[in-house]
């Protein structure tokens, strides 16, 4: 007996994706496999491969077929439109064979009975044989069509599907993959729909898409139909989940970032393909929160989990809550393919400015590459063959019809989009940088300007102004010598710590918490904590800040705590030292609200500052703030790879009276495995080394500082003078050597965060020798200061 060309979903599994295409295969193996584990996948039933290659056997359609696209030159954007289009039509109007159009009654009949109810809503989605295998992914290559209800408009549906085999980016990709025409068939899938056009929707990695850390999950979600977050035509919210912290039981939410979510997709009353869904715009209370909880974002990565470990690699996942039941389900699973992929092993590739201009506009970044070139605004697909080789591509969102253009930009520029949409798995595939969801790139940019396009600095991409100066750098990795000393790194931006973690390392010597309360949080602590009292015009500046979070007081606390976790988490199980805030009082008073509680000082450098803040009356409930971060992490998140450091010591007195203040706050020292570091910063905490230990596990050097007080140098100030600050005087070299020997005497810590060694590699030389522990580096600069160490001193 000849094979069925419709199969249900729980008899596939992964061996059969020749028969249903990646798709479909993947949905048949979590419903049979991973039901059991309380994963959630909405059923149905697949026409099979054969089902395809039969129906394009009619009236000798294959080889008209064949004989169109042997004679076509897929460069010829024109030419590709023409031929697609009326491959596409040919295969509409070729009815389906008997036993396939029987077959797809018979399975409609019997869905419809389990439902209960004829009024039953489906999503039918494409699944190609050479599609979603672990070489070869492209987003979005064939159709889905959502909300269709009604035999007839589901066989019409299919008819489209089957029609978008030969779209104009398929045949595209198949040409530039070498993939040949016909060996690829399509099978389509008919699943029920989750109703989340009534709920949310999105796209989840087990992997983070852009530096290949491979320890947590990056979800994103947004309100309605899911497909506005694959097209890009929404900014969705994002959530990093820590896969250890996960597995551990504990909170393990890294960060959130929230999204503008502006529209969202939604069922309409018609049922056919291409009219049964539409797009809306989101109400402001809505957009001002985050589309799903925290206790949603857990479940969704405990799937993930669930899928990763199944598969045995980075997955890459679609998610729906079904607004009705409230319930999360899964709507598809494939490899991830571009970052599992890759060979990062042996080198790593570094991009960095050496100049920098106007930032014009900014978004999300998408990779880590720096590309730049003559901007190309394209309104409509239209335009697309205005695009030359190394042109900047700008656009409101791309489709991915636009993907044979887009191989020539080299940076893509779009208003809206969040890192998993088409346009950011393109970019991915293709190696190019891309920066998505600026908002209002295509009206600050204009055709023909020169911009440089920055992926290379964090989470947010800037395109500057101008031709900018570009450094390449290649680090061998395989290669590298062993260390005569322990090598740590300076990292301040949460956004980068995935991406340095993969530079050989001990851990962090400092993790500054001033880049995330400027950058993340940007309100003063007191204007939080005193909300009540602010005026109408800050009370609202706020509000829109700290929307999404309970309350202003714990989105400073939670905006801290995800900071701290998002450094802890990437270097795990490493030691971070976390510094508590170390702002001057200029620089607390230009955050908002700040103005109004600060002090003027003539010499904020050594003003009110460091410890000498902490314990004072007015700053000490800003401090607990901090404290309350701190322990967050280390106590609810178990990341106890976090250590505590305080700046600016100034006096025993300070340091007797902030170790108190500390333990009062819940971060005792020696509890849960706590050391408390001490930056060893002046003059007066080498002189009185011995005594300030006695307070702290260790010193960290800050070689910046103690220049500046031991040499009676301004460290800011240029000048006749600028010439003097040096670390590697001899005055300064004899602090430093007392606080290097006293903590040597005790058995404690001692290592350096300064500036100086990142500088000065011979610097670095002269405090191994003396003894020094580790040496913190800033991260551009640490193999090759590893390297010249190796090379002086491993003889």
């Amino acid at each position: 007996m000849a094979e069925n060309y419709v199969i249900w979903f729980e008899a596939l599994r992964m061996t059969d994706v020749e028969r249903v295409g990646g798709k479909n295969a993947s949905l048949g193996e979590m419903i049979s496999q991973l039901t059991s584990s309380g994963v959630r996948v909405p059923g149905g039933f697949a026409t099979t491969a054969e089902a395809y290659r039969d129906f394009l056997q009619h009236d000798g359609l294959a080889d008209r077929i064949n004989a169109a696209l042997a004679k076509l030159d897929v460069e010829d954007v024109s030419e590709l439109a023409r031929v697609g289009k009326e491959i596409r039509q040919w295969i509409i109007d070729i009815p389906f064979p008997e036993k396939l159009d029987k077959e797809i009654a018979t399975a409609w009949a019997k869905m419809v009975a389990e439902a209960g109810s004829e009024d039953i809503s489906v999503a039918v989605r494409s699944s190609a044989t050479a599609e979603d295998l672990p070489d070869a992914s492209f987003a979005g290559q064939q159709e889905t069509f959502l909300n269709i209800r009604g035999l007839e408009n589901v066989k019409e549906a299919i008819k489209h599907v089957f029609a978008s085999l030969y779209n104009d980016r398929a045949i595209s990709y198949r040409v530039h993959k070498g993939f040949a025409h016909d060996v690829v068939a399509l099978s389509a899938g008919i699943q029920r729909m989750v109703r989340s056009d009534l709920g949310a929707a999105g796209v989840m990695f087990t992997i983070d898409t852009e530096s290949g850390f491979d320890d947590v999950v990056f979800i994103t979600a947004s309100y309605g139909l899911g497909e506005t977050v694959v097209q890009g035509a929404v900014n969705p919210d994002e959530f990093y989940v820590h896969k250890p912290t996960l597995k551990a039981g504990r909170h393990a939410i890294l960060r959130k970032n929230r999204g503008s979510k502006l529209i969202k997709m939604e069922f309409t009353d018609a049922s056919q393909a291409g009219r049964s869904v539409r797009t809306v715009d989101v109400s402001e209370q809505e957009r001002m929160s985050f589309s799903i909880s925290e206790a949603e974002v857990t479940e969704l990565a405990k799937y993930a989990l669930i899928i990763e470990q199944h598969y045995g690699r980075p997955m890459d996942i679609e998610w729906g809550r079904d607004g009705l039941d409230g319930k999360l389900y899964i709507l598809q699973a494939r490899p991830e393919t571009v970052k599992s992929q890759e060979n990062r092993v042996e080198t790593l590739r570094r991009y960095r400015l050496k100049n920098r201009s106007d930032v014009l506009c900014h978004g999300r970044a998408i990779g880590q590459k720096v590309g730049q070139g003559v901007v190309r605004l394209i309104k409509s697909a239209s335009e697309m063959d205005r695009v030359k080789p190394g042109d900047v591509l700008v656009t409101d969102m791309t489709d991915p019809d636009w993907e044979p253009v887009m191989k020539r930009a080299a940076a893509i520029v779009t208003n809206r989009g969040g890192r998993t949409c088409h346009a950011a798995i393109i970019a991915r595939e293709l190696g190019i940088p891309a920066v998505v969801g600026c908002g209002d790139a295509t009206d600050v940019l204009s055709d023909g300007m020169s911009v440089t396009v920055s992926c290379a600095e964090g989470d947010t991409g800037h395109i500057y102004d101008g031709l900018l100066d570009i450094e390449v750098i290649d680090l061998a990795l395989d290669k590298m010598p062993k260390s005569p000393v322990k090598i740590m790194m300076n990292v301040g931006n949460p956004e980068l710590a995935f991406d340095f973690a993969q530079l050989p390392n001990e851990g962090v010597g400092l993790a500054r918490l001033e880049f995330v309360i400027n950058r993340q949080i940007g309100i003063h602590p007191k204007a939080l904590l005193e909300f009540d009292k602010q005026p109408e015009d800050l009370k609202k500046v706020i509000r829109e800040r700290i929307a999404g979070y309970a309350n202003p007081v714990q989105f400073y606390v939670d905006k801290l705590a995800e900071g701290i976790a998002t450094l802890a988490a990437a270097f795990y199980p490493k030691k971070v030292i976390v510094r508590t805030s170390d702002f001057k009082s200029n620089e607390y008073a230009n955050l908002i609200g700040g103005q109004g509680y600060e002090p003027h000082e003539e010499n904020p450098m050594i003003g009110f500052r460091g410890a000498a803040r902490y314990v004072a009356e007015a700053f000490r409930d800003c401090f607990e703030l901090e404290c309350r971060a701190l322990k967050k992490v280390r106590d609810e998140m178990g990341l106890t790879n976090v250590e505590v450091m305080i700046p600016f010591v100034r006096t025993l007195a300070e340091a007797e009276k902030v170790i108190e203040l500390l333990a009062a706050n819940g971060l005792k020292r020696g509890e849960n495995g706590l050391r408390l570091i001490m930056m060893c910063e002046l003059p007066s905490n080498a002189v009185l080394a011995e005594q300030f230990l006695q307070y702290f596990d260790g010193f960290s050097i800050g070689s910046n500082d103690m220049t500046q007080l031991t040499l009676g140098v301004d460290r800011d100030s240029g000048g006749p003078i600028a010439s003097t600050f040096d670390e590697r005087n001899e005055a300064v070299k004899a602090m430093l050597s007392m606080a290097i020997q006293a903590c040597r005497k005790q058995d404690k810590y001692i290592g350096i965060c300064g500036q100086g060694p990142s500088d000065h590699p011979d610097f670095a030389k002269w405090l191994v020798e003396q003894g020094i522990a580790t040496v913190s580096l800033n991260p551009d600069t640490v193999v090759e200061t590893w390297i010249y160490l190796a090379k002086e001193l491993n003889g």
